[in-house]
């Protein structure tokens, strides 16, 4: 057996001078009768303690992000390339609002996740986008300058790339479609108002329900608080849905008559419009400082450094960042241009609505309904008043106009080959259920 090196430690807790040998096994302190091995702290311990401070620890490299290693302990920081990339990601899910297409469109755009060198020269990521992929982009806080550790969430040191704002509206959407599914599937009965109309006094969503009785359906909105702990928790009943609706579609047709709707309208697309060219701006910011910090690092690179294979692959990739970066920037100028043409006039939003009654009378169920969402932000039903306040998307007047000229750009020649062409058992089936 070894010997065991002890420290002993007198009654008035100074310590003697044995000091331990070299090679020996690990000290134990001696307390009165008790003797305990001394250890480091544990590197789990460690962790938590920089992750704390804000701190990145290691684990594998987050789109949007390089690790700095040239002051010692490591630190994330933005490359303005990909933190690009991670704007418009988050952008594309808000405007899809379910995964598979956003999936569909990075694929077309052929962007892979984070691709990266290890120390031993072996390369690893660069995989194409799948659901698991981007929803774990989509839920990552490092992305609104936070650090996580299990279960909590500290302030890291390392520079935001997303909102709080936009961030926190992606995990509702997320959260919302996790529970009910893809918005087809939640919507396979057309209800014109799903997510649309809440109870002015619970302030709850008001969801959509039927029953059935001999071979009809009757349709109702019903207030989730009194789904969940029945009808007396709720002063508002079962609305009929098919009134609802129609009331909705009204007061839609009535926007360009009423100059208050049509003012309302248009403070509304102005709003929108500068959210989005504050994005861009934000965006713009971030391409700014990264391109610099790609500069001082080139000069940094070329002038304290040897040259060497790696040193060179490293500043040509800096300068691939670059000129990508600025790419970026031309397309950031164009996009709020047409951001700047494409804002609604008095003029857009009468123009848009005139023709309404003809668009909405040659549409699906389900097509309908995708015009709702893409006019109306908010039904609130008022049932003490047995009142309706609709609110509206300016953003969409836009988007109804070209669904109108698109439709009227349609040639006459089109409907006739279609007339000439008898429809099978399927379609004609489908056309009578539209119908009714």
């Amino acid at each position: 057996m070894g010997i065991r090196t002890f420290i002993r430690i007198k009654a008035s807790g100074d310590p003697t001078s044995h000091l331990p040998a070299p090679g020996a096994f690990a000290p134990e302190k001696t307390v009165g009768a008790r003797s305990c091995p001394i250890h480091s702290p544990p590197i789990r311990d460690k962790i938590a303690a920089s992750r704390q401070r804000g701190k990145w620890t290691g684990g594998t490299p987050i789109l949007g992000y390089d690790v700095d290693r040239s002051s010692g302990s490591p630190k994330l920081v933005i490359n303005p390339t990909e933190a690009s990339k991670v704007i418009q990601i988050f952008k594309l899910y808000l405007e899809f609002g379910s995964l598979l297409p956003v999936v569909k469109e990075l694929v077309q755009k052929n962007w892979l996740t984070k691709g990266w060198t290890t120390r031993f020269g072996k390369q690893k990521g660069n995989f194409p986008f799948d659901k698991c992929r981007l929803h774990n982009i989509l839920t990552n806080v490092i992305y609104i300058g936070k650090i996580r550790h299990k279960k909590e969430i500290y302030a890291g040191e390392h520079e935001a790339i997303i909102e709080n704002e936009v961030f926190q509206r992606v995990q509702d959407k997320l959260r919302k479609n996790g529970r009910a599914g893809n918005s087809e599937h939640r919507n396979r009965h057309g209800a014109l108002l799903r997510g649309l109309i809440v109870c002015k006094a619970c302030q709850k969503t008001m969801s959509h329900t039927f029953t059935c009785k001999g071979k009809r359906r009757y349709r109702y909105y019903v207030c989730t608080n009194a789904v969940k702990q029945g009808r007396h928790a709720c002063p508002s009943g079962a609305l009929p849905a098919g009134e609802i609706e129609k009331a909705v579609v009204e007061q839609i047709r009535c926007i360009g008559e009423d100059p208050a709707l049509v003012a309302g309208t248009l403070k509304a697309a102005t709003t929108q419009a500068n959210e989005a060219i504050k994005r861009l701006t934000s965006e713009r910011a971030i391409l700014e400082r990264g391109i610099s910090r790609c500069h001082v690092e080139i000069k940094r690179i070329a002038t304290k450094e040897t040259t060497s294979e790696a040193t060179t692959n490293r500043i040509a990739d800096l300068y691939e960042q670059i000129g990508q970066s600025e790419k970026r920037k031309t397309e950031i100028g164009v996009e709020r241009a047409t951001i700047e043409a494409d804002l609604v006039s008095e003029d857009d939003v009468v123009a848009a609505l005139a023709d309404f009654d003809t668009l909405w009378s040659n549409l699906s169920p389900k097509e309908q309904a995708k015009v709702i969402e893409l006019l109306v932000r908010r039904v609130e039903y008022d049932a003490a008043e047995s009142e309706m306040e609709v609110s509206f998307h300016a953003c969409g007047i836009k988007a109804l106009q070209a669904q109108i000229d698109e439709y009227d750009a349609v040639p006459a020649a089109n409907d006739a080959s279609q007339d000439i062409q008898p429809a099978t058992p399927r379609q004609a089936k489908r056309r009578k259920r539209a119908a009714a």
